[in-house]
């Protein structure tokens, strides 16, 4: 039996998710499966290919929804889930006697499968209640403050910053391999990790500095341009730690497959955000949830994207 598993790659609640995930089917429906992962991604031009779809069970989770007839499971809580309008009505023509499992009301889509794993088929992972929790706090911006989301004190946040900032999908693939079994303090402490780690730390510390000098306050808005620096990907948080007084955050960033336009509101924000940042990121092509989202564009396509960041300042800056 061969279970393939297609995970939002790069980002903790996608890795937990995928290891909940096939916990779960080892456990209760499949003790001999064979789990192989497809680290997925947001592209400008997102398709999901037939080839993807490869196993005798086939699930998606934390990402977007696929009318693929070979599609077994599927858990999403991202508002902007469906690619189209079609898939939508697929989505609502199938959802009823199939696997397919959809709540935008969950802040992280490993607590969404695990209250639907306990809740409709009475399954419960014993010793992964940590990763339930962290996934929670991470994904939904759970923290404390912005200093603790910033210094990385925790085993789950140091984890985190290995799986934002590895390279390729091998190190996240090992990690949700661990994450069924072992605990978050287990997985950072073992050797490949903390070699890892370091650098990615003094990375982290790197894009501080970078942001402070490049970022403008305008109005409720933190805005950067980091496409002309070697920065993929940071710490979302970083901006509320240097400007306290924010509501949202604007930035464009450039990776190693596409141009991004994040978007995001600061949880510590002196006033309440007003703006559905998934709703405005849909104009765009994008989406997320409503305190986060992003746009992706063709990875040359810096112009266009920082067209779109303009726009969305101006809509947001005065909150």
């Amino acid at each position: 039996m061969r279970v393939r598993v297609l995970y939002h790659d790069h980002c903790f609640d996608g890795s937990a998710s995928a290891a909940f995930f096939s916990r779960f089917l080892a456990d209760h429906f499949y003790p001999d499966a064979d789990f192989v992962y497809t680290g997925m991604a947001h592209k400008a031009s997102q398709l999901f290919e037939d080839s993807l779809f490869d196993g005798d069970v086939n699930a998606i989770v934390d990402f977007k929804y696929s009318a693929n007839p070979k599609l077994t499971w599927w858990f999403d809580h991202h508002q902007s889930a469906f690619l189209t309008p079609e898939d939508a009505e697929h989505y609502r023509q199938r959802q009823n006697g199939h696997n397919l499992f959809y709540d935008p009301g969950f802040r992280s889509c490993t607590k969404f499968i695990a209250t639907i794993a306990a809740g409709k088929f009475g399954y419960h992972a014993t010793g992964l209640e940590e990763l339930v929790s962290w996934a929670d706090i991470i994904d939904g911006a759970q923290y404390a403050s912005a200093r603790a989301a910033v210094e990385l004190g925790a085993a789950a946040m140091k984890l985190t910053l290995v799986i934002e900032g590895s390279k390729g999908s091998e190190t996240v693939q090992k990690i949700i391999r661990w994450m069924r079994d072992a605990t978050l303090d287990e997985i950072v402490h073992k050797p490949e990790i903390e070699a890892l780690y370091k650098p990615l730390y003094e990375r982290h510390l790197r894009s501080i500095d970078i942001i402070a000098k490049q970022a403008q306050c305008r109005g409720a808005v933190v805005y950067f341009d980091v496409s002309g620096d070697d920065m993929e990907g940071y710490n979302k948080f970083i901006p509320y730690y240097l400007f306290p007084g924010s509501i949202y955050t604007v930035s464009v960033s450039i990776s190693s497959f596409r141009t991004k336009v994040s978007v995001g509101s600061n949880p510590w924000a002196p006033q309440e955000p007003r703006h559905n940042l998934a709703s405005i990121c849909e104009r765009y092509g994008g989406g997320g949830h409503p305190g986060v989202g992003a746009i992706s564009f063709e990875r040359g396509d810096v112009e266009h994207a920082r067209t779109a960041a303009a726009e969305i300042v101006e809509e947001l800056k005065n909150n």
